[in-house]
């Protein structure tokens, strides 16, 4: 079939965080840039993610404050959420988004193609029957939610399907420990859901600190949420009181109005064709690039989630914006240090991690200091109980450099921020005993604490 075609400095292929950001960045540098994606602007970030995800965070942080206003003497009672109106008004400000990205887009010069990219060679992609050549070819589109190949898995939603409930169900089954899994079972919960969390493993969120995974769970328990922990799902099924999930074992938990799947995510990599370019792919689609973004393929690169590495918006930006420097701006050792990169848990009250658990720490050094507290934050003086609090500093050597920064409680997602940097710049622990408190706040225990709350040493390896 005879196609027509089209050369640019540089084609992205999808239009998330990532993809945008590298395609604003070389459009910066006079480059002509195609943009290429079937989807509204803006990826899973704005459109089934970190945006619409915070909105209800938002909604279900007023439900908890309206609880927590009793204690005040403020006489409140949440009696009913308007899911309808609450799920137009959030998709009213998405579509603002992706309005803004498409006119900013176009303002930039960068040409967008609405549609489907497949490989045709290294250097080529084709759209509809339309080739596109560039010397530079970007590959950033994204990652979506897993279902299990296990019986009756489709009478579940995955995370994404969470954003298309037209009602707030009476019960809900979330299955998965990982952030999105307590993320959305602590917001169905505020909303009034009675929720279950179903975890394969014995601990929430893994690849945390403990205490995060811990204080996490614990909180989830207070809120009334039902942790079913070391349940290995073998399928769900369908009875007149609803879904029922089935656990390996026979046992099973029955009569839920939804099930939501929150296991993992699989890189959207199988429609490129890429088996055209000679660009391997690793186990579950996964893209490996080397510390500059280039896959093994001259002038073809990947960023943000189909690389596997820290899936989070602000990585895939500044990746992003890192290669288009090396590409167009002369900066030819420009690259994102993945070290250190701060991340946050929106569940109620938040949690935030940036470097090394104390585990991970204990791998890598032969002295390890922990400093460790737990406090009832002054919020909830006037109530009978809180949410526990919990903030930990990982130090290492005789210095006390501070390596991991890891907390829960409210506000620790604004404060873990500046936090950080003192982390990234190699703070030890004498910068944060020097650093004078701010009273009354939670962050203030982060700099008086004094004693430390166990130390691991180990002998040193010839």
């Amino acid at each position: 079939m005879q196609t027509n075609s089209s050369t640019f400095d540089l084609v992205v292929i999808g239009g998330g965080s990532g993809g945008l950001a590298v395609a604003e960045k070389a459009a910066g540098y006079g480059r002509n840039v195609a943009l290429i994606d079937p989807n509204p602007l803006g990826g899973t970030c704005v459109n089934q993610g970190c945006v619409p995800k915070k909105v209800m965070w938002y909604g279900a942080h007023l439900a908890h404050a309206v609880t927590d206003a009793v204690g005040y003497g403020i006489r409140a009672e949440l009696r009913a959420v308007d899911w309808p109106l609450l799920v137009e008004r959030r998709q009213r400000y998405v579509e603002s988004i992706n309005d803004y990205w498409q006119s900013y887009v176009e303002g930039l010069g960068v040409t967008h193609i609405k549609g489907q990219a497949r490989f045709v060679d290294a250097h080529t992609v084709v759209v509809d029957d339309i080739e596109y050549s560039a010397d530079h070819i970007v590959v950033a589109t994204g990652a979506r939610p897993e279902i299990p190949a296990l019986p009756g898995a489709d009478l579940g939603i995955d995370s994404d399907g969470f954003f298309t409930l037209a009602r707030l169900p009476g019960s809900v089954a979330v299955i998965g420990s990982g952030y999105v899994g307590v993320e959305l079972a602590g917001m169905l919960r505020a909303f009034g859901a009675r929720v279950t969390l179903i975890a394969r493993s014995d601990r929430l969120l893994r690849g945390f600190d403990e205490l995060i995974g811990d204080t996490v769970a614990e909180n989830l328990r207070q809120q009334g949420v039902d942790l079913q922990m070391e349940f290995r799902v073998s399928g769900l099924a369908e009875a007149a009181g609803g879904i029922n999930v089935l656990e390996s074992s026979g046992a099973q938990l029955t009569g839920f109005d939804q099930v939501v799947w929150a296991i993992g995510r699989r890189p959207n990599t199988e429609q490129l064709n890429l088996s055209a370019t000679g660009v391997e792919r690793m186990r579950g689609g996964v893209i490996p690039t080397d510390e500059f973004q280039n896959t093994h393929v001259t002038g073809i690169y990947a960023l943000g989630d189909v690389t596997g590495r820290a899936s989070l918006t602000p990585v895939a930006i500044a990746a992003g914006r890192k290669l288009a420097d090396r590409l167009f701006g002369g900066q030819v050792a420009s690259r994102l240090d993945y070290n250190d990169i701060p991340s946050v848990i929106f569940t109620h009250p938040p949690a935030g991690s940036v470097g090394l658990s104390e585990r991970v720490a204990q791998q890598q050094y032969t002295d390890v200091i922990v400093y460790e507290t737990r406090f009832k934050p002054m919020r909830y003086a006037l109530n009978t109980s809180g949410p526990a609090t919990a903030m930990k500093l990982v130090c290492v050597g005789q210095e006390e450099r501070v390596v991991g920064i890891h907390l829960v409680g409210d506000g620790v997602d604004e404060m873990l921020q500046g936090f950080a940097v003192a982390l990234k710049m190699g703070a030890t622990k004498a910068d944060f005993d020097r650093t004078v408190a701010i009273h009354p706040t939670s962050a203030e225990e982060l700099v008086t604490m004094k004693e430390p709350t166990r130390r691991h040493t180990l002998e040193a390896v010839a």
